[in-house]
């Protein structure tokens, strides 16, 4: 009896230890998932061997850091000073993900809460240290592509180095006060009429140009036709056009020398 007791209690802590041993040693990593693992009683945290989606064993002492590394988003709303002090409002769209073969050098430097303590802080250093080397009107019209090339680069730089991929930024909107919007859309509009009144001369000024060659090159015609029409070419012109007229059906009267050059003259009711 008392043997048979002491064999039950033996089984079940051998079953809870069981049960134990498997929780902690068998993992399941999911697709879009990486794992590191840190031996604590060994070689610390292995930065090089990365798990990869599928089902794994380790050590039930180890202790697995699963990372996802799907795509992330972050929108940050912020206030940036411009060039000359001016406050500037930025929304702003981030899209992430750790690089897979460096979460273990992830791990170490950030942990898994890397996106508010690396990727948010070192994103709106960038946009602030940017926005400053630019004026507001630069920021919201005129340099605003390269405003944003700028901090794009700057930030995928940083994170990169970091062991994170930028794969986007997006700047949805930039606010100003409401009193130097409207002072720089006006200087903007004033802007475009002023070249738009600058094309509408140089296109006049290009059809009196065209008008003018185009007189020249008629007038010079004229003249070369005055010059070569000398006074027996017309009158050989003249004795070939009655002879096609005194050829022609219609009925007609031709008085011999009859014109100023001794032309014949063609009288007809046709």
């Amino acid at each position: 009896m008392k043997k048979s007791t002491t064999f039950w209690i033996l089984l079940a802590v051998i079953l809870v230890i069981v049960l134990i041993l498997s929780s902690a040693t068998f993992i399941t990593v999911q697709p879009g998932e990486r794992g590191i693992v840190f031996r604590k009683f060994t070689t610390g945290l292995d930065k090089e061997h990365i798990y990869q989606p599928g089902f794994k064993m380790i050590a039930p002492w180890n202790e697995m850091h699963i990372y996802n590394v799907k795509e992330q988003q972050t929108e940050q709303t912020l206030d940036v000073l411009d060039k000359n002090g001016l406050n500037i409002t930025m929304d702003v769209s981030v899209r992430f993900n750790p690089i897979y073969e460096d979460i273990g050098y992830l791990h170490e430097n950030f942990g898994k809460q890397y996106p508010a303590q690396l990727v948010i802080p070192e994103v709106r250093s960038t946009i602030r240290r940017v926005a400053g080397r630019y004026t507001a009107e630069e920021i919201y019209s005129t340099k605003r592509e390269q405003v944003e090339s700028s901090i794009k680069s700057e930030t995928r730089k940083v994170l990169k180095d970091n062991y994170v991929d930028m794969n986007a930024l997006l700047i949805r909107s930039i606010q100003l006060p409401e009193q130097i919007k409207s002072a720089i859309e006006k200087k903007l509009q004033q802007e475009q009429e002023a070249l738009a009144y600058e094309y509408r001369l140089q296109r006049e000024k290009s059809e009196a140009e065209r008008k003018r060659i185009q007189a020249e090159g008629e007038a010079r015609a004229n003249q070369i036709i005055s010059e070569s029409l000398t006074p027996e070419l017309l009158r050989m012109r003249g004795i070939e056009a009655t002879i096609q007229l005194s050829e022609s059906q219609n009925s007609k009267v031709v008085v011999i020398g009859g014109g100023e050059s001794g032309l014949p003259l063609i009288l007809g009711n046709q």
